[in-house]
């Protein structure tokens, strides 16, 4: 026995060796080959989980989702669904006989439901809805189910568009979206009906309710227009809770989300981006009001200085369990609606992804996000956290991976700015090393603890050639209480460009970073940071800009979403009095004569969020100037790329420009075929 024993340690010595030896750096289709869970869902009995598992499939060009299902504690993991679709939103009926799913399968123009027994078994399609469905829900008796969809053209409209006569107003063509429901036997009925949206929707613990979204339109923009309602079960019995025209300050841009009725039907909570005062751009708030909407809104987290994210009750109604967003983390509180004490559960250098609450069993199920794992899943229960998925345990084993940590600064005005650093695994205090910046969209959004899967920022990457990367939670950000996040209010590069630019000099300081190996990158948002900060300042060697904003005026125009920009300029470029000095003073082509910093513009064909003509404004203003510059444009995506192919060319085109520019040294595409 001993002899094994001996010859059982040299071996897993050899291994251990041999893991070390091989660990290495990750390449661009390592880090874009990382899956991701998403959707988790509890089985009626508490014993069982379903997810999605989102997984890299380069031959079809894109990310696939499938369901998976895992016991709770973490045995029998096994996969459910299989092929080149795409499957979303599991759900258990309440009895647990029932999978009922989103798939888009080869016969259908539209996803549709499909439903599965949950002992195993094919899976079939249960509506065939000439729109596509979306938001399910289940009654509690597992009967039927609920779906909002757009409202189909009418039969004229379609034979007019099938004969080229498709001349379509702007804005004007959509339908309005609606809460139907379905039995299993494929009976349909609508719900509602009216010229509005039901953009959201929550079912009453016994089913009789449904507190509702309505919005005057489906578009984007009307959004933050909507209003709280609550209807019976079959559309009848209205009652309006929430009316956006309170307060005149709001400019009917009180945008509400998430309402839940309370399990004894008597109050609904919501969040909202509100101050007490009903007055617009805030971090988002946890609010209370009565069910028959006699009583005033009940701001629930006043001197809260952190933003609610969502929110559910617990089973007798005596707290809200929600999610924080605490600017360099999010974690789980608690609200007790007696003593009205907030709570935080759970802490640590970590940020919770995914969040989901059985109450029958008081058990929480989130991924929790570290620099060695992008979000596994896990419960919490009784103040600890369990690991139940592993599909990305193997990363720390498998690669060089960056240190990562929160560090702070003072702004130009000497407030107090945050943001994450990541260092390279061999990182030697001794040297200087090149910086990255990356400045995160929103730009109500930050930076937090764990490793982002996002193929704008690709962060392993970069810290595996060396790079330092900074992330500045600049004024903007959210989750440092609202001042901080009203510091763009009245002027959006009032002190945001400058917090960054305070952060790269820290660094410096500091002898972390190399002033004359700084390079800037964003997108969204970010890309707007970077198309100030080139005409601010010429100490960045190189620049990407993606998807970034370059002129204030003619975008409010070309963007599907200008809410922010009345509270950031003062109102509208068009109304009386506009502040169109406002617009063009912040707007960085004001000052695109300044720029020196070889910079390249990147943008999707299609993007109705930051469209592409900023990106060939900027181009054009930089190419006319003799700036180095090329205007990247990918075909087909939007706002997010979705074809893993152009995630790889963007990374590829930026790192050669980097090491260009700001290296003086060649670069080496990476191609996946």
């Amino acid at each position: 026995m001993k002899k094994y024993l001996i010859l059982g340690i040299f071996f897993l010595n050899i291994l251990i060796g041999y893991s070390q030896e091989v660990k290495r750096n990750m390449s661009i289709k390592d880090f874009l080959s990382i899956p991701s869970i998403s959707d988790i869902q509890v089985s009626p009995d508490g014993n069982s989980l379903l997810y999605i598992l989102t997984e890299s499939n380069w031959n079809a060009n894109r990310q696939i989702s499938h369901i998976w299902q895992v016991n709770k504690n973490g045995e029998n993991t096994k996969q459910l669904t299989f092929g080149l679709e795409n499957e979303s939103e599991p759900l258990w009926s309440p009895n647990g006989k029932w999978i009922s799913f989103l798939a888009k399968r080869k016969e259908d123009k539209q996803s549709q439901i499909y439903i599965m027994p949950s002992d195993g078994g094919e899976s079939k399609r249960l509506t065939n809805h000439k729109t596509s469905v979306s938001n399910v829900s289940w009654s509690p008796d597992s009967k039927k189910l609920y779906f909002t969809a757009n409202d189909p053209f009418t039969a004229e409209e379609e034979n007019l568009k099938s004969n080229k006569i498709d001349v379509y107003p702007f804005e004007e063509n959509y339908k309005q979206k609606h809460l139907w429901e379905i039995d299993r036997a494929t009976n349909e009925k609508k719900i509602t009906s009216g010229d509005y949206s039901v953009l959201t929707y929550s079912l009453s613990h016994d089913g009789n309710r449904i507190a509702v979204h309505k919005s005057p339109s489906p578009l984007l923009d009307d959004s933050f227009k909507s209003e709280i309602w609550l209807i019976n079960n079959d559309g009848s019995g209205e009652i309006q809770l929430t009316d956006n025209s309170v307060s005149e300050i709001t400019n009917n841009r009180l945008f509400k989300t998430g309402a839940r009725i309370a399990p004894n039907n008597k109050s609904v909570m919501f969040t909202a981006a509100v101050n007490g005062k009903m007055e617009d751009y805030y971090n988002n708030k946890l609010f209370l009001l009565a069910s028959d909407g006699s009583s005033d809104i009940d701001l629930l987290t006043k001197d809260f200085p952190y933003e609610v994210s969502a929110a559910e009750w617990t089973s007798d109604g005596g707290k809200i369990f929600f999610v924080a967003n605490m600017g360099s983390q999010f974690q789980l509180w608690q609200y007790e609606i007696a003593s009205k004490k907030l709570v935080q559960l759970t802490e640590g250098k970590h940020s919770i992804g995914q969040w989901t609450y059985n109450p029958k069993q008081d058990e929480h199920f989130v991924t929790i996000k570290t620099m060695e794992n992008p979000g596994e899943i896990f419960s919490f229960k009784k103040g600890k956290l369990k690991q139940i998925t592993h599909h990305n345990d193997s990363l720390k084993i498998k690669f060089n991976l960056p240190r990562q940590e929160v560090i702070s600064w003072k702004g130009e005005d000497g407030v107090t700015v945050e943001g994450m650093i990541y260092y390279p695994h061999n990182y030697n205090p001794e040297k200087t090393y090149p910086l990255v910046v990356q400045t995160h969209g929103g730009p109500r959004a930050s930076e937090k603890y764990g490793m982002s899967l996002r193929y704008t920022t690709y962060v392993p990457v970069l810290t595996g050639m060396e790079y330092v990367v900074l992330q500045p939670n600049y004024r903007g950000s959210t989750g440092y209480g609202d001042d901080f996040l009203r510091g763009m209010v009245g002027g959006y590069y009032d002190q945001s460009h400058l917090d960054v630019m305070a952060g790269v000099d820290f660094l410096i300081e500091k002898g972390i970073a190399d002033p004359e190996r700084m390079i800037k990158m964003g997108w969204s948002a970010g890309g707007h940071m970077t198309n100030k900060l080139i005409t601010f300042t010429n100490r960045f060697k190189a620049a990407s800009s993606g998807a970034g904003a370059v002129n204030w005026i003619s975008m409010y125009s070309q963007s599907n979403v200008r809410y922010n920009r009345d509270a950031w300029f003062g109102g509208t470029p068009w109304q009386k009095d506009a502040p169109i000095e406002v617009y063009w003073n912040h707007s960085p082509l004001k000052d695109i004569s300044n720029v020196e910093t070889p910079t390249l513009v990147i943008v999707g064909e299609n993007d109705p969020v930051v469209p592409k003509e900023q990106s060939v404004e900027l181009y054009r203003a930089l190419k006319s100037n003799n700036v180095p510059t090329h205007l990247y444009i990918a075909p087909r995506e939007v706002h997010r790329w979705m074809e893993l192919q152009h995630r790889l060319y963007k990374i590829n085109v930026e790192l050669e420009w980097f090491a260009k520019y700001a290296l003086n040294k060649p670069y080496e595409w990476e191609y996946v075929k």
